[in-house]
């Protein structure tokens, strides 16, 4: 009887945005079936792949360095007789293509975020010494088209990507350059992915987008649409959405939050500025009135809706005025959570080479004030949740013995007493105290 070939290690490092996290998944995926399974560790490696972001202030060079530390587990394992494949992956791949093979020859493959379905035909090549290195340049539909139907989950979440690259070129943003121009899947394709996944015992997926509320079907059909197709497939108790704009949010969405059960009761809408003169110079396309409107039309279909966002500090020309135009936004908004930075200059976008550019201690002391406000607002809202009874998606176990943890309709962890046994189910938590970060609960019997 002939031995079964061993398993070859894959290292997938994945660096930012959910979108990224998908796209690792998928990339293991599309792996399996030429025999790669992951591993935790670079370490032994057979394949390794950096799935890179370029968001971040000095996200590029951070790849190099760790290139850098991998250009010698690769020659350490030649020298062991072996090999190792170096693939640098996402956005990074996309912006820097071959500058990174100059930089640092010991990457075998760069693939762009709309390449990776075509990691086997690659890998291939590389073994035969073809030569080819680079694929970044072809048409997302090509992507979706070749990724495999029977995908794997392993748990009772997980990401559904519908929507990818943006068309607004925010000043600050390389996502047009690096994603490409907005394309959305067929709804077909999705629909057969969720089911998918509902047969593997998963019960919430969250739609992800660069834009995912610009999502088009093709056929009149947006993201309410396609959320009201996804509530239909027996199984899947639950959906979310993330990164929406507010120039993409229309009126048969807001309505579907009112009116499709399945549709969490969260919302992350990101605003960046409560400056009009700064939202202007971040070419965002909305006023922070317009915003604030949004949210009122928002909160009267689903009173009770988390707001999520995001805000962007110090950007050029940004003056003291901006700033406390943000905080009042802010207070007037009223924020579950939200992501906030200091403005960093990526080369390339339009802000790189703004006048005005902001000291670091003064968008460092800017962030701090407005951090502070966001904590309060975020522990205020976890505060109203005690003695509350919540719907609870137990996702896992805890990290105490008997403990189980999920997430609230609100994307808040809660943990509680309970059984594995619980996983997968929608149980009734009331909420007996309130951190930060969690929430904390005792199970109810279901009929309470």
């Amino acid at each position: 009887m002939t031995a079964a070939a061993p398993e070859k290690r894959l290292y997938i490092n994945t660096y930012g945005c959910q979108m990224n996290v998908y796209d690792s998944e998928r990339m293991a995926d599309v792996l399996r079936p030429l025999g790669y399974g992951l591993t935790d560790a670079a370490e032994g490696a057979d394949l390794v792949v950096l799935n890179t972001c370029h968001i971040r202030e000095k996200a590029t060079e951070k790849v190099y360095s760790e290139l850098g530390q991998l250009k010698r587990l690769k020659a350490e394992k030649a020298a062991a007789g072996g090999s190792m494949l170096l693939a640098v992956a996402g956005c990074v791949a996309q912006a820097e293509g071959a500058e990174i093979v100059r930089r640092q020859p010991a990457v075998d493959l760069v693939v762009g975020p709309q390449s990776y379905h075509r990691l086997p035909e690659l890998i291939a090549r590389a073994h035969r010494a073809s030569g080819e290195a680079l694929a970044a340049d072809f048409a997302p539909q090509e992507k979706f088209d070749a990724l495999p139907t029977d995908r794997a989950s392993s748990g009772v979440t997980a990401f559904l990507t519908v929507q990818e690259g943006c068309d607004k070129f925010c000043a600050f943003c390389v996502v047009p350059y690096t994603r490409g121009p907005e394309y959305s899947r067929p709804a077909g394709a999705i629909v057969a992915e969720a089911e998918t996944l509902a047969a593997q015992g998963v019960r919430e997926v969250t739609l992800l987008g660069q834009n995912v509320n610009a999502y088009d079907d093709g056929e009149g059909g947006g993201l309410a649409t396609l959320v009201r197709r996804l509530a239909a497939i027996p199984g899947l108790a639950r959906i979310r959405y993330t990164t929406s704009h507010p120039r993409d949010m229309d009126d048969p969405l807001i309505a579907a939050h009112g009116e499709v059960e399945a549709l969490m009761p969260y919302l992350h809408l990101p605003v960046q500025s409560g400056s009009d003169r700064v939202l202007k110079a971040m070419n965002r396309g909305h006023t922070a009135e317009h915003y604030l409107r949004l949210v009122e039309r928002i909160r009267a279909a689903r009173p009770d809706i988390a707001l999520s966002g995001d805000f962007i500090v110090g950007f050029p020309g940004e003056r003291e005025a901006d700033f406390e135009a943000t905080l009042g936004l802010v207070r007037e908004a009223g924020y579950a959570s939200a992501f906030s930075f200091k403005y960093s200059r990526r080369p390339g976008t339009p802000a790189a080479a703004m006048p005005g550019q902001v000291a670091e201690e003064v968008k460092a002391e800017r962030l701090a004030r407005l951090q502070a406000l966001l904590d309060a607002q975020q522990q205020a809202f976890n505060q109203a949740q005690v003695g509350r009874v919540l719907p609870v998606l137990i996702e896992k176990t805890g990290r105490q013995v008997g403990q189980i943890g999920g997430r609230s309709p609100y994307l808040q962890a809660v943990h509680c007493e309970g059984e594995e046994n619980l996983i997968g189910q929608i149980a009734p938590v009331r909420i007996v105290s309130a951190g930060r970060g969690s929430l904390a609960g005792v199970r109810v019997p279901a009929a309470a």
